[in-house]
Formats: structure tokens, C-alpha cells, sequence
């Protein structure tokens, strides 16, 4: 029978080479690592370590603690002009920060929480979308579009886990705009929003008043235009002080506006609620205009209109005056009195240099107007802190306030002997720390409190009149009805104010934080150093075009003839300028191109280190590594 000859390579032993070996163990790596990836991408989350210089990408306590408590899903959708933004770099730099923080809080909410982004390209249903759900259309967009970059926020009725909360309404709220100069509160505005989603309904704010801020509606008087804003985001309930014994600790704000005559009860009652972690702000004035008509103001201890909480401030370590107005002529509002205008130094317009632009309530204001202010100070001993708002500039002096009220006639009068303090007093502030009882005589009673739980907060404001209208709005009217047309910000303030103070503990931890723009320092370095130069060689220039032509002033009379004869000095003297200017600005030229020529050296060692020398560093790191382990295997074999 013939024999079946079968290949060498089957009859041959298996051998294993090294190599062989080595693929194999590859094959078996792709085998495993593919599903093991696909495996976690799928049911595990990924470790995120956030390694820029200020944690940009790592959310606050605060925010974890809104994301982590959001009680029903909510949908969030960006708007972004992709098209209309492809010249404006520093903004889609900016959507792309945006796009980031909300996506880490989409990944933190687990499921909670839906993110879409649409650009809305013109006259499409996107568009129309955009502008129903608030967002405002900024202009300057490319071939004069139209840029659309905001967020808009829904919750859906019927979305909760439970019976309780499937009833809730729908709700929509938006940020109009993502104002890159406002980056540093980008994550308190959108925490704050889905803190705000997730109310089932109108925070209670608690309102203690002298003043007629709800208007008379018997004499057709109307609430005031801060009041009927305030009313239509929180329930806003008016406290009778008489009555008060207890503050429901269910109100996310207490507000006290010009509080005069309270009782000890009414007192400990408000000592009490901010020690157990109520939030409060405070409105004081050493002369309320508005309180003409009020008859809390009969028989009073201080100066008539004034108010004052002095057993309070004392415990917290503010130092206040109800003696005493600030007056700041460099600030003073103009006013129309008797068919005249002058300026009221005792009326203020506080614009951006005097309002603090690092914190949340008067950030993004731009005017703020006030009428005989008082001012705020620390006691020595306090361990409190004050924050400023809203602050004088150092042209102020601090008069009496029966100084002011006896110049209501003549408020030019209050500038005679005008000597400034140098000081920047503080209007409004923001107090924090712990703080101590008022009424620590009556620690034997049950739930005293002798000091605060945690650091808690309080907003000071030394003037009432910024809350009337006639600081702030004037009403209009348009096709027969009434418009409040706003002329400073004064509403913003408050609206801010409560809105900050309402929300819960954690959105009030949320402060301002770094920005994701890194300057250049070395070429900004480099641009000042030439602009230095600059302005040597400009001053120079100047001051030889001063001296030429004075020079030919004093040869004007020596010339002869008519008018019109320049003489042969004022030839050479005029022809000697003119290469002087040439030669300068051949030196300037200089000086440019020497700046040119210093950035893009610059340029070029970054591009180096970054393309060639960092790679072949870590190659040869490499290589030294692999050296020194074959080498070390070598000698274990041998």
C-alpha cells in the first residue's frame, strides 16, 4: 500500500519559541482586555481625578449635596449658536466650560438628571424653543446672526418616585445667557437652578416691617415694586411683632425691615431662629423717609425715622450709629428742587467700583441707589467677619443725622465745611461667623440656644429707602397700561439678596471660584515692558514736537516779507524735525518688532519642549528602563 506522507511541519515536534510565546500572550491579552473594558464602560464609573490648578472640574460640597438631593428627574437642555459662534473663540471656549460642568453634574445625579444640547440654527423650531423657554439672543454672531447660549430646565409633572411627588406641577425654569464675565458663579447659577427645579413650591419668606411695603390698598396705595417682584417667586407672610413668640423654623428667610420697638419676646424670638440656623437679613436707617405716615415712630428713643437693634449687634460684634448718615459728594444723585438741579450728597448712586463684584448678590449689578445710609463696623472684640456689598468711596464723611434732616430745604448746605474721612464705609454687608445669644439670661428655658449650631449668616443693609420706588423705578404708561421701567438696580439687589439667603445651606456654601482663563504671564510681561518703551519713545516725540514748535514761534517775528516767507532757520529747523520724527518712529518700529521677535521665541521653546523634548525624555526614560531590565535579566540567567 502507498504510505500517506504527511507535511514536515506536522511530523516535526511543537516547539515554542520565545516569540511565539510572546504573540500569543498578546492574542490572550486582546482576548480579555476587549470584553473586560466593554464590561466596565458599561456597569462601573469611572475614576475622574480633576488635576487643574483650582479643582475647576470638581463640584463644591454644595453642589453634591443639591445633585445628591434632587427628588424627581429633571430635563436640561443648552442652547449654543454652534454655526453663528465659529468666529468667537473665547465664547465656545467658554460653551465648552459649560458643557463640562453640566455633564459632571449629569454624571453625579446618576439618572436624575437628562442633559440635551441643540444648537439653533436660524428660523428653526430650535430657535422658536429657545426664546419660549426665556433664553435671550445676544448679537454679533457670524454674517450678523443672531447667538443663542443659555439653559433651559424643566421638570415634568408626574416624574416623581412616590404618590406625594408624581403631583407636583410642571416647572420651567432658564439662564438666559452665560455671561463669561459671570464665570465665577457659572456653578452657583446652575446648582441654584436645579435646587430651584426641585421645589414643589414658593419658599416662605417671613417679612417684619415698619414701613408700608405692602402699600394700602383701602387709600389704593400699591405694594411697593420690590415687594409685588419678591411675590411672585416666594411666599412672602408678614409677621405681626406684637404677637411674636416663636419664628417657624420652616421659613427659608427671615427679613426685617426698619425694626423699631420690637419686645424682648419679638427679640429672643429672632435671636433664636438665626441661632438654629435661620438665615436673616436686616434693614436698618437712621432716617426713613417713608416712615413719615407710620406710627411707630411716636415717642421713640432715637432720632426721629431712625431704627436700631443694638442688644443684637452687640452680640454679633457690629458696630452701628443710627446717629450718623454717610454723605459722599463724588456719589451724589442729582435732584430737581425748586426748578433747579443739584447734587445730593446725601443721596447716593453707588455704580461697579463700590459694589463687591466677587460675590453673588452684587456681582452682575451696575447701579444702586440709596438715600441717607448709615454705615456698618466690627467691634475689636468681635469674632465675627464682615463682608462688604455695597460701599462708599473714600470721599465720604459721616455727619449727624440731624444734620441731614435739617438740610432737607437746602441740601447744598450739607457740602459747607466738607472734610472727607478717607474711609470707605461699609453700606450693606454680609455678616458670618458664629454667633452668640442676646439673651443669655434666659438660658434656662427649654430649646435655648446659647450660640450658633454652625457658621451662620446675616445680611446687613444700612438704608431702607433703596427699597421705595422712587430710588429705582419709574412707571410708564404703554398702550394704556401701567410698565415699572427700572433705572438702577435696586430690585436686582433685593431680589438677590432673598434669593441667595432663601435657598438652602448648601447653595449658600457655593461661593465664587477661579475662572478657567489662564493668561500668559511671560508674554503679558513682555507687552508691558514694550508698552513701557512705547510710552518713553511717545513722550519723547511729544516733547520735541512741543519744543519745535515753540522754536518757531520765536523765529515767527524775526522773518521778513509777507506771511507767507518762511525763512531758511525755519526751513532747517522744520527738515531737522522731520528726521528726528523719522528716526523715532524707526526706533518704535524697533521696539515692536523686538516684542514680535521675544513672543515667538517664546513661541518656539514652548513648541520645543512641549513636541521634542518632552516625547524624547520619555522615551529615553523608557529605553532606560528596558536597558536596565534586560540587563538585570541577562545576569539572573547567567
Amino acid at each position: 500500500m502507498p504510505r500517506l506522507h504527511l507535511p514536515a511541519f506536522l511530523t516535526r515536534p511543537l516547539q515554542l519559541t520565545r516569540g511565539s510565546l510572546l504573540y500569543a500572550a498578546l492574542v490572550l491579552l486582546v482576548l480579555v482586555f476587549v470584553p473586560l473594558i466593554v464590561t466596565t464602560s458599561r456597569w462601573m464609573h469611572a475614576v475622574r481625578i480633576d488635576l487643574t490648578t483650582d479643582h475647576l472640574y470638581t463640584l463644591s460640597p454644595g453642589t453634591l449635596h443639591i445633585v445628591d438631593g434632587l427628588r424627581q428627574p429633571l430635563k436640561l437642555t443648552l442652547y449654543f449658536s454652534e454655526h453663528a459662534t465659529r468666529d468667537l473663540p473665547q465664547l465656545r471656549s467658554y460653551e465648552q466650560r459649560v458643557r463640562e460642568m453640566l455633564q459632571e453634574m449629569v454624571a453625579r445625579a446618576h439618572g436624575r438628571i437628562r442633559l440635551q444640547i441643540i444648537d439653533p440654527v436660524p428660523y428653526s423650531d430650535d430657535e422658536a424653543n429657545a426664546e419660549g423657554s426665556g433664553l435671550t439672543a445676544a448679537s454679533g454672531g457670524s454674517n450678523g446672526e443672531r447667538v443663542f447660549f443659555g439653559l433651559a430646565g424643566n421638570r415634568q409633572a408626574g416624574d416623581g418616585d412616590n404618590e406625594v411627588v408624581s403631583q407636583v406641577p410642571e416647572k420651567a425654569l432658564s439662564i438666559p445667557f452665560f455671561d463669561p464675565a459671570r464665570e465665577a458663579f457659572l456653578e452657583y447659577d446652575i446648582a441654584k437652578l436645579l435646587y430651584e427645579l426641585d421645589q414643589t413650591r414658593k419658599p416662605p419668606i417671613g417679612v417684619i416691617s415698619a414701613l408700608p411695603v405692602e402699600g394700602k390698598p383701602v387709600l389704593g396705595q400699591q405694594p411697593w415694586a420690590a415687594v409685588q417682584q419678591l411675590s411672585q417667586l416666594f411666599d412672602l407672610r408678614v409677621l405681626d411683632p406684637a404677637q411674636l413668640k416663636r419664628v417657624d423654623p420652616n421659613l427659608k428667610m427671615l427679613w426685617l425691615i426698619q425694626p423699631t420697638h420690637l419686645s424682648s419676646d419679638a427679640l429672643y424670638a429672632i435671636d433664636q431662629y438665626l441661632l438654629q440656623g435661620g438665615h436673616l437679613a436686616v434693614f436698618v436707617d437712621p432716617d426713613a423717609e417713608q416712615l413719615q405716615s407710620s406710627p411707630y415712630d411716636v415717642g421713640a428713643a432715637l432720632p426721629e425715622h431712625s431704627s436700631d437693634l443694638p442688644r443684637m449687634f452687640a452680640a454679633w460684634g457690629v458696630v452701628y450709629d443710627p446717629r450718623q448718615v454717610v454723605l459722599d459728594r463724588s456719589r451724589a444723585l442729582q435732584i430737581e428742587l425748586a426748578g433747579s438741579s443739584l447734587n445730593h450728597p446725601a443721596m447716593l448712586g453707588l455704580g461697579a467700583q463700590e459694589l463687591n463684584r466677587n460675590d453673588v448678590i452684587t456681582a452682575s449689578l451696575q447701579r444702586v441707589n440709596l438715600s441717607t445710609a448709615g454705615y456698618f463696623d466690627l467691634a475689636p472684640d468681635a469674632g465675627t467677619r464682615l463682608i462688604p456689598l455695597l460701599q462708599s468711596t473714600g470721599d465720604a464723611e459721616a455727619v449727624s443725622t440731624q444734620r441731614t434732616m435739617q438740610a432737607t430745604a437746602d441740601p447744598a448746605s450739607l457740602l459747607q465745611d466738607y472734610r472727607p474721612d478717607n474711609i470707605h464705609y461699609v453700606l450693606a454687608a454680609r455678616l458670618q461667623g458664629p454667633f452668640r445669644s442676646a439673651f443669655p439670661e434666659r438660658a434656662g428655658e427649654p430649646g435655648h440656644l446659647a450660640s450658633s449650631r454652625s457658621n451662620a449668616e446675616v445680611v446687613l443693609v444700612a438704608d431702607t429707602d433703596l427699597l421705595s420706588d422712587r430710588l429705582w423705578v419709574e412707571t410708564q404708561t404703554i398702550l394704556g397700561q401701567p410698565m415699572l421701567s427700572a433705572f438702577a438696580n435696586n430690585g436686582d439687589f433685593i431680589a438677590n439678596m432673598v434669593d441667595n439667603l432663601s435657598g438652602s445651606s448648601a447653595l449658600l456654601s457655593i461661593r465664587g471660584r477661579a475662572t478657567s482663563q489662564r493668561p500668559f504671564t511671560r508674554v503679558e510681561a513682555l507687552r508691558n515692558a514694550a508698552n513701557q518703551k512705547f510710552l518713553q519713545k511717545k513722550q519723547e516725540l511729544e516733547r520735541e514736537l512741543a519744543d519745535t514748535r515753540r522754536r518757531l514761534e520765536e523765529l515767527q517775528p524775526a522773518k521778513g516779507g509777507s506771511g507767507d516767507t518762511v525763512t531758511v532757520e525755519q526751513r532747517r529747523e522744520i527738515e531737522q524735525f522731520r528726521q528726528r520724527q523719522m528716526a523715532i518712529h524707526t526706533e518704535l518700529r524697533n521696539v515692536q518688532h523686538q516684542l514680535n521677535a521675544e513672543i515667538d521665541a517664546l513661541g518656539l521653546r514652548l513648541k520645543f519642549i512641549n513636541i521634542v523634548l518632552v516625547p524624547v525624555l520619555v522615551i529615553l526614560i523608557g529605553l532606560l528602563y528596558g536597558w536596565r531590565r534586560a540587563r538585570h535579566s541577562r545576569r539572573r540567567r547567567s
